[in-house]
């Protein structure tokens, strides 16, 4: 291995790290505690090692953000093809979003609520943005009918996203959520007006 390489894959390890230790101490004490100093304690490198990754707190916070929107891509992928029809997909890949979410509230928060530096519903959008939205896309598409699949997908992800926010706000009550998405789905899945087919 050249030194090259060998001090690009260190490079890319302290990065990891990093990021690591962001998640983690924000997931435990909130966004507000990580700081640039605290992290430097935390991964044991000087502050200077840090901003040599990173340009402060809001490129950590990016670089969390798009870790997270990779891990969730994976998740709804995951939920949706192992589904046995396209109904058992939606709710599979609904469920996984809510539960994406709840397990956790502080990545959750870095990739939709947080200001990042990710351009979002853009051809610049990164690939794992894509690959999160294209999930969506494929499993609202049996049921777009005259709708373009991607408003379609947009409003899912809009009605689900506005779900979790207002019940970890304490607007909306918690124990009624499963029955609250059972509803959104049937609405989704419903056929529209006037097609039905004639007896």
């Amino acid at each position: 291995m050249s030194i090259q390489s060998r001090k690009e894959r260190e490079r890319a390890e302290r990065e990891k790290l990093i990021i690591a230790a962001a998640r983690e101490l924000a997931e435990t004490e909130g966004w507000e505690a990580v700081t640039t100093r605290r992290l430097a304690e935390e991964v044991e490198y000087s502050q200077p090692v840090l901003y040599s990754h990173f340009k402060g707190k809001d490129a950590i916070v990016t670089a969390v953000a798009l870790e997270g929107i990779t891990d969730l891509a994976a998740e709804l992928r995951a939920a949706r093809t192992t589904a046995h029809d396209p109904a058992a997909a939606l709710a599979g890949l609904s469920t996984a979003y809510v539960a994406f979410a709840e397990q956790r509230p502080a990545l959750y928060e870095a990739m939709f609520s947080r200001r990042v530096d990710l351009p979002f519903a853009t051809p610049e959008a990164p690939p794992a943005l894509k690959e999160a939205f294209g999930e969506f896309v494929a499993a609202v598409r049996p049921y777009a009918h005259d709708t373009a699949p991607e408003m379609l997908a947009e409003i899912l992800w809009a009605a689900l996203h506005g779900q979790v926010t207002l019940m970890r706000g304490g607007r909306i009550p918690r124990e009624v959520q499963e029955h609250r998405l059972a509803v959104l789905l049937a609405r989704f899945t419903q056929e529209p007006a006037g097609s039905g087919r004639a007896g």
